[in-house]
């Protein structure tokens, strides 16, 4: 087993209530691995948000104590689910490797990527924070190399004018559409689901900002590198498949759950727009609210079934961002959590 000397990386992976890809996940991670002994020391920590479908049991049965196998796994169970940032943070606390690389229980990692990414921040004392060009199952691109959020690049997104105009650097500047995904860049931020940082740059800047259950986390800790002077690149030779982006497009009907995720979102939106907007919070929530007010006008008086059903969605989703300014006192405080 590596010593504390010896290890170059530890591996974070999350996981509520995902059993089978977690087990998918971590086979894949663990041939990365194997694929790099000899020049790449690692350890994986999983984090079980308080799941209930037998995830924990599942790691300890299949991955914990193995026999002859160089990579130790080990498993932090929580009691209750403390969503992305916290849970990341607890497993950060407890890693032992010089680089901290951060992965989704629905996020594959491409031959090679795991001792690539270590090798590129080796090579580059300058970057803080590595992302990775994220597919999806089907090879098709996922935004890997974002910008941060602000009025005008939401608002590009909220009413249609990134996809409209994608290859446009003033319309699609959020995702970058325009940009060669086959060229490395330093951008703004790069997804959770797959980012490498290091230990000892982590020491000076912080860890996830507790406050954000679920969504902007990554944001607020890429802005906050940023601001000690690191970069953020963003490295296409490091490929991931992610089935997270890919699913989240099924979501259209306003469930219970799809209704209980949209209101995290929100929060976590007006809880960042605060933190490094000030009184712009109120302005997204008025944008945000106004997109759902029109397109609800829009369709309410349709025949068309389809169209009805887009404007009650739209009308309940008005209801939902103006519940998350009451809910977080327009951004300034994070609602008790598990949200």
């Amino acid at each position: 087993m590596p010593t504390m000397d010896t290890l170059q990386l530890s591996v974070i992976v999350i996981s509520f209530n995902t059993r089978d890809l977690l087990r998918e996940c971590l086979q894949s991670l663990l041939a990365e691995c194997a694929a790099a002994e000899g020049s790449l020391a690692a350890e994986v920590l999983v984090v079980d948000n308080a799941s209930s479908d037998g995830s924990a049991e599942m790691v300890e049965r299949e991955f914990l104590n193995i026999p002859n196998r160089a990579t130790p796994v080990r498993l932090l169970r929580c009691e209750v689910n403390l969503g992305f940032g916290r849970a990341n943070n607890l497993a950060i606390e407890q890693a032992r490797g010089a680089y901290i690389v951060l992965l989704n229980s629905d996020a594959f990692l491409q031959p090679g990527a795991l001792q690539r990414s270590w090798q590129l921040m080796e090579q580059s004392p300058e970057v803080g924070i590595g992302g990775a060009r994220q597919v999806g199952p089907d090879g098709s691109p996922q935004p890997s190399a974002r910008m941060f959020h602000s009025l005008w690049r939401d608002a590009t997104v909220y009413f249609g004018l990134a996809s409209r105009f994608p290859r446009s650097r003033i319309f699609a500047s959020l995702d970058r559409t325009w940009a060669d995904l086959e060229q490395p860049a330093d951008v703004d931020w790069v997804p959770g689901a797959f980012m490498i940082f290091r230990r000892a740059s982590l020491e000076k800047v912080g860890v996830f900002d507790p406050r954000f259950f679920l969504y902007y986390e990554e944001t607020d800790l890429c802005r906050r590198f940023k601001a000690h002077g690191f970069l953020v690149r963003y490295w296409p030779s490091i490929v991931v498949t992610h089935l997270g982006g890919q699913s989240g497009r099924s979501l259209n009907a306003m469930s219970k759950g799809k209704q209980r995720v949209e209101l995290w979102r929100m929060r976590s939106m007006l809880l960042y727009y605060h933190k490094h907007h000030g009184g712009k919070a109120w302005l997204a929530m008025h944008l945000e609210h106004l997109l759902y007010q029109l397109r609800f006008w829009r369709n309410r008086g349709s025949r068309d079934p389809d169209r009805r059903s887009r404007g009650e969605d739209a009308r309940i989703l008005a209801g939902l961002v103006r519940q998350a300014w009451v809910d977080t006192s327009g951004g300034t405080i994070s609602p008790a959590q598990p949200w």
